[in-house]
């Protein structure tokens, strides 16, 4: 079991674009989306697949389990969803030694840019890039779950 602290921002300018170090086509559905738990399979670049539980309802910290999923079965498991499946690309992004997750939403969901910092510590306001838009940890609407579930006209407006 690993905790993570966990902060979301709405992503405001296109300069982490130049710094990007890898990019990952995700595909990902939920099987539970419930407001103190979700459970979720993640198809990365049609080659590899996890499942990922999270426990607790704290907007920054929460209890996660990841396990390794046979590609094939998570691609059944996709039958089963609730709601939308998410399309994004992710795009890994340092800045002062800190790995920024940007994901660029596809599909439904084109339009909206939202960058993820997960760390074991707190990072302080004056760390983070200037690239970054209004935080938006803590707030339902912009979990993938909620994504997943509805709300997207609304956000992407």
């Amino acid at each position: 079991m690993g905790k993570e602290i966990e902060r979301k921002f709405l992503v405001s300018g296109e300069e982490w674009r130049a710094m990007v170090e890898a990019d990952i086509h995700i595909r990902q559905f939920y099987l539970v989306a419930e407001p103190s738990r979700t459970v979720r399979v993640r198809i990365s670049n049609d080659a590899a697949a996890k499942l990922t539980l999270k426990f607790g309802s704290q907007a920054r910290q929460r209890d996660e389990f990841e396990y390794p999923v046979p590609l094939a079965q998570a691609q059944e498991m996709q039958a089963f969803a609730i709601g939308h499946v998410i399309e994004k690309t992710r795009h890994h992004v340092r800045h002062r030694g800190y790995l920024y997750e940007v994901d660029v939403f596809g599909g439904t969901l084109a339009g909206l840019v939202i960058a993820e910092l997960e760390t074991p510590e707190d990072v302080p306001d004056e760390m983070l890039p200037d690239w970054l838009g209004r935080e938006v940890t803590g707030e339902p609407r912009f979990y993938n779950a909620s994504l997943a579930l509805g709300g997207i006209a609304e956000i992407v407006a």
